[in-house]
């Protein structure tokens, strides 16, 4: 298994020391801590939030994007999310090329929650998260959850103070999961999916996207025994053979079993693994187009480190080999690079639905049946939309925060007063003209100002956004 940035591999079903403690954190600076560790005064917050470790952001992995692209795309993406289902139904293809060219920072939370189909499930369930977010939780599962806050992205502004608000979000988050499938309960590899949305979105939402994300994208991954992560290991390991047949025939040769090397990859979706500007383009990708994303990036790693006898020549044994596969070279997970390798990579839906039921009879035939029975895996946003056909009420964005303007405010008003008097004239010629079928017209205005105009307060507040707060505007 791949090292953490600490050089500490992922405990999957919980830890045994309690490292975290209840007191509010601090606002982080020069006498601040990161966890505990004094924060060099020299380190500054990247674009990404981070304030130093190494998924802090050098300036030569990630893609520079001029600011009139990146308003054109913002643009491109409010229309999309706005006919979100026509997009879906009749332009799919056009939404997943502009997942791979990436996101737009400011709306990748949104796009996130309408891709995974979380805003339907969050609109379909309404106060479900706070009535879990009021109970109290199995003991057992606070108990491990509170020990892995300290763990998650510890050098990021989010995540550094202990007990502060991000580390409750994320405790908040993974505790009304354990309630949500209490037979599943936690598992240590989903904090750091849980962290990844909540630095994207408020802990409302990043609750329905990480429900989505274990039933329909990676179903039986973090249930007990991980029947589902050995299955897709031995997936990628069968088409590495086709991808790579010297990779492949290395570490056959040395009995380097799939589950020691991709578990952490896969589980984690890679957020552990890769600098942060190529983690969030992988995203993008893999939360509409689903798994095989996960499979490519796994099968380009493996092809770039061991894909050569050049390469091998220094991995004499399994231990080399680990080692290598521990320390990435940093030109293959560049972002400009891996997001090209990913998109040429043939690796299709059907490639690893095929080698699924290939591997699911050889499980059957030496272990037997499975015992986890996970529902069955949705391959991205279209085919997770067309499982659950949503309604357009589902899909409205409720945007709450709204800038009350002058020149509103007086349009309101004329339009009333311009609608009083249509209605006083239409009553007058109807006492001199009775037709003989009133004609309605759907278009008027209504008398009344306009819900969305109404005056909300916005105040400065140390708390984290609920899920109304967070639609802003450009």
């Amino acid at each position: 298994m791949a090292k953490t940035e600490h050089g500490v591999g992922i405990d999957l079903r919980g830890s045994t020391e309690k490292l975290t403690d209840n007191g509010k954190g601090s606002s982080y600076g020069p006498d601040a801590e990161v966890n505990g560790s004094a924060i060099p005064e020299e380190n500054l917050v990247d674009r990404y939030g981070f304030i130093g470790g190494p998924q802090q952001h050098s300036g030569d992995s990630a893609e520079v994007i001029p600011i009139e692209v990146l308003r054109q795309r913002e643009a491109k993406w409010l229309e999309m999310l706005n006919s979100w289902d026509k997009w879906m139904a009749k332009k799919h293809k056009k939404v997943k090329e502009r997942c791979q060219k990436g996101i737009p920072p400011s709306l990748r939370g949104r796009a996130w929650l309408y891709l995974t189909g979380g805003k339907v499930r969050r609109e379909q369930n309404r106060g479900k998260f706070q009535e879990l977010d009021s109970q109290p939780g199995d003991p057992k599962w606070v108990d491990i959850i509170e020990r892995d806050l300290h763990r998650q992205f510890p050098f990021h502004e989010m995540f550094a103070a202990r007990g502060g608000h991000g580390q409750q979000d994320l405790f908040r988050v993974l505790k009304a999961y354990t309630l949500h499938r209490p037979e599943e309960g936690y598992c240590q590899a989903q904090a750091p999916i849980a962290a990844v949305l909540l630095m994207h979105m408020p802990a409302e939402d990043a609750f329905w996207v990480l429900v989505q994300i274990c039933e329909k994208y990676l179903p039986g991954y973090y249930s007990t025994g991980l029947e589902a992560i050995q299955l897709d290991g031995e997936i990628l390991y069968a088409l590495l053979r086709r991808v790579s047949p010297v990779a492949h025939r290395h570490l056959k040769k040395h009995k380097l079993e799939p589950i020691l090397y991709m578990t952490e990859w896969f589980m984690c979706a890679f957020s552990r693994t890769l600098p942060w500007a190529s983690v969030l383009r992988v995203w993008d990708m893999f939360l509409c187009e689903g798994v095989k994303i996960l499979f490519r990036v796994g099968l380009v790693l493996l092809k770039c480190m061991l894909g050569s006898q050049e390469k091998l020549k220094a991995c004499h044994g399994l231990y080399e080999t680990m080692e290598l596969l521990r320390a990435i070279q940093p030109q293959y997970m560049r972002e400009g690079f891996l997001v090209h390798e990913i998109t040429e990579l043939p690796v299709t839906e059907k490639d690893i639905e095929k080698e699924h039921h290939a591997q699911l009879r050889r499980w059957k035939d030496t272990h037997g049946d499975l015992h986890c029975k996970s529902p069955p895996r949705m391959h991205g946003a279209k085919a997770i939309m067309a499982a659950e056909p949503p309604s357009r009420q589902d899909l409205r964005q409720r945007p709450t925060i709204i800038v009350e303007s002058s020149l509103a405010s007086k349009m309101d008003g004329v339009r009333a007063e311009d609608a009083k008097e249509r209605k006083k004239t239409k009553e007058e010629n109807q006492k001199t003209i009775l037709p003989p079928q009133e004609t309605i017209n759907p278009y008027l205005p209504s008398s009344d100002p306009s819900p969305l105009h109404k005056h909300v307060t916005v105040q400065g507040s140390k708390e984290s956004l609920s899920s109304a707060e967070h639609d802003t505007y450009l």
